[in-house]
C-alpha cells in the first residue's frame, strides 16, 4: 500500500521547504547555476541581433549605391534631318586632311607668291586658295606647280584681278582645286 500523509496544519514557507523532494531542490540549485550563464547567452543573443541589422543596413546602402551608379539608359532622342545633316556635315569639315591639304599647297608654293587664304570645302573635296604673286606670268606658274602636286586631282585658275589701290599693283588671284585621297 501506498504511503498517505495528512496534514493539517497551515501552508507556510518553512513546511514548503522541508516537504519538497530533494530532486526538485537539485533541479532548482541547476537552474540557479544556468541562470548567469543564461544571461550571458541573452546577451550574446542582442549582440548578434545588432551585428546582423547593421550589416542588413550596410548591405542595403551598397545596393543602394550600386543602383544610383547602375548605368541608365538614355532617352531616345529623333534627330530631325535637317540637323543629322548640319552635323554631318561639321564632323566631316572637322576630318579634314588638314595636315595634307597644307603640306601639298606649301610644297608648290614658290617664295615670290603670298598665299592670302585656304578655304577647304569637305563635302566637295576641294580647297579655295587665295593668293597674291607680282606678275601674271609667277600667277600661271604657280597654277602650273599646283598641278604638277599629286594630291590635287583639278586645279584651275578661278579668278584674277589687279589691286589697283596697291602702288606695287600685286595680282590677287583664286584657284578652285579638287584633292583625292592622300597617295
Amino acid at each position: 500500500m501506498k504511503k498517505i500523509r495528512i496534514d493539517f496544519a497551515p501552508p507556510s514557507v518553512a513546511r514548503a521547504w522541508h516537504r519538497t523532494p530533494r530532486g526538485t531542490w537539485s533541479l532548482l540549485v541547476a537552474a540557479v547555476a544556468l541562470v548567469p550563464g543564461l544571461g550571458s547567452s541573452i546577451t550574446q543573443y542582442r549582440g548578434l541581433e545588432q551585428n546582423e541589422a547593421f550589416h542588413a543596413a550596410q548591405v542595403a546602402r551598397a545596393q543602394a549605391r550600386a543602383a544610383a551608379r547602375a548605368p541608365v539608359a538614355a532617352p531616345v532622342r529623333v534627330v530631325p534631318p535637317a540637323q543629322a545633316g548640319a552635323v554631318n556635315a561639321s564632323v566631316q569639315q572637322l576630318n579634314l586632311p588638314w595636315r595634307a591639304l597644307h603640306d601639298a599647297v606649301q610644297a608648290a608654293t614658290p617664295a615670290n607668291i603670298a598665299l592670302l587664304a585656304l578655304e577647304p570645302d569637305a563635302k566637295k573635296s576641294s580647297v579655295r586658295i587665295t593668293a597674291e604673286a607680282k606678275t601674271s606670268d609667277d600667277m600661271i606658274a604657280y597654277v602650273e606647280a599646283l598641278q604638277q602636286v599629286d594630291w590635287f586631282s583639278t586645279v584651275l585658275l578661278a579668278r584674277h584681278e589687279i589691286n589697283e589701290q596697291d602702288r606695287n599693283r600685286p595680282i590677287r588671284f583664286q584657284i578652285d582645286a579638287q584633292w583625292r585621297a592622300a597617295p
